[in-house]
């Protein structure tokens, strides 16, 4: 579960007319602007993760920039209630991607791919850029096969890039070495690369040494707050949002919890969201004597979780894996610090600068961890203050429409060579 994004308000469209180049683009090249395609199988807010903000955003800023664009995509709605939108919805398959545990499953991987080809060999010949998700990365090889010969830009985005080891200790041993090695050939595919974080374009560089990713400034997709406050209630809680997954390391937050209370017996925990680890949680809960101190919330409304994140002290995610971590910036937005966890794959923990807007715990172990939620608490409204400055800076240093422009810019100078 993620906070409610505060986008700008877009015409229906119906009422969106193609808007007018800048007149210092003409003067700057003769290329117009391109027909786009955006390639993913969510879409935001029938789906409300991270990366599915991310790709709408992405449609969106083509559109206000005067491209046509098409969001190739899974369909979830009824056909005569589609979700309101600034461009043309195109689904081109219908089913579900996750199993029980919150893993995409390989059938849907495949499935998706397949429709991706079909639509993309019909349609040859009719976009100039097509931005596609590598997650999966059967999505780029469904693309490039498809388009293979034409003159378009093909945009593969990189939410995470993972070395050898990682995949065989995520997939096994065969499924991990042949999901490492797609993803070494796709890498190889794409004619440009975008990522979400700094470590995530190191490794594909390291992959594609002269590949030049464009890392996406993505802070902006969270809308300033006008009721954020850095005072907070007398009731010291901590609050956690996100799917209770595996790789989310929920039920580590609980003894770290119970260590911190060492300092701050009266500190509890708020815990949003549900999914397959939280009947772990909760018996984890009961098995440290902590039933009064934590609150399972499940599902919440955008307001009660606005007013939950606005009161809390600290968020804390302990996630070992985030290709963003947008949640972070959601709860800066509020003057709300975080607490995370260091780790190879969470890129959450370039977004946290120990002493400005949060601290990044060595491990997610309950000593390590929860002397940084200890540090955080005790920092109190100076460190709340201080993430609400960081995050009004980052709005403006690191934002998506800075990215588009350069994608933009790749494909023009991809156009006039």
């Amino acid at each position: 579960m993620q906070l409610k994004l505060k986008l700008k308000p877009k015409p229906k469209p119906s009422q969106a007319p193609r808007l007018p180049r800048r007149p210092s683009r003409r003067l700057r090249s003769s290329v117009p602007e391109p027909r786009v395609a955006v390639a993913f199988d969510c879409l935001f807010p029938v789906n409300a993760g991270g990366g599915e903000r991310v790709y709408r955003r992405l449609a969106e800023l083509f559109v206000e920039r005067g491209c046509r664009v098409d969001y190739v995509t899974r369909g979830q709605w009824p056909t005569d209630a589609p979700p309101a939108a600034p461009f043309t919805l195109v689904p081109v398959w219908q089913g579900d991607i996750y199993d029980s545990g919150g893993t995409r499953t390989p059938r849907s991987a495949v499935a998706f791919a397949a429709a991706l080809f079909r639509h993309f060999l019909r349609r040859r010949g009719s976009y100039d850029v097509v931005v596609v998700s590598t997650l999966p990365v059967l999505n780029l090889f469904a693309v490039r096969l498809a388009l293979f010969g034409t003159r378009a830009l093909v945009v593969a985005d990189w939410l995470e890039v993972w070395p050898w080891p990682k995949w065989r200790e995520y997939a096994g041993a065969l499924p991990g070495t042949i999901a490492f090695l797609l993803q070494t050939v796709g890498i190889r595919l794409g004619d440009l690369h975008t990522v979400n974080s700094a470590f995530t374009g190191a490794r594909l560089i390291r992959y594609r040494r002269r590949a030049q990713p464009v890392t996406l400034g993505l802070v902006d997709l969270v809308g300033e707050e006008p009721e954020a406050s850095t005072e907070r209630p007398a009731d010291p809680y901590l609050i956690f949002v996100g799917r209770h997954i595996a790789d989310k390391r929920l039920v580590d937050l609980v003894p770290a919890l119970r260590e911190a209370r060492g300092q701050f017996p009266s500190l509890r925990a708020v815990i949003v969201g549900t999914g397959p680890e939280t009947p772990r949680v909760a018996a984890r809960v009961g098995e440290l004597g902590l039933d009064s101190a934590v609150e399972l919330r499940g599902r919440v409304s955008d307001d009660e979780l606005r007013d939950l994140v606005r009161g809390a002290r600290i968020l804390v995610n302990p996630s070992a894996r985030e290709g963003f971590g947008l949640v972070i910036a959601e709860a800066a937005a509020f003057g709300t610090p975080s607490v995370v966890v260091a780790g190879p794959d969470n890129a959450a923990a370039e977004l946290v600068v120990d002493g400005v807007n949060g601290y990044v715990a060595a491990s997610v172990g309950p000593v390590a961890l929860g002397a940084a939620i200890v540090r955080a608490v005790e920092a109190g409204e100076p460190l709340r203050r201080s993430t609400l400055d960081w995050f009004q800076r980052e709005r403006v240093s690191h934002g998506l429409s800075a990215s588009v422009d350069q994608i933009l810019a790749r494909y023009r100078s991809a156009r006039a060579r």
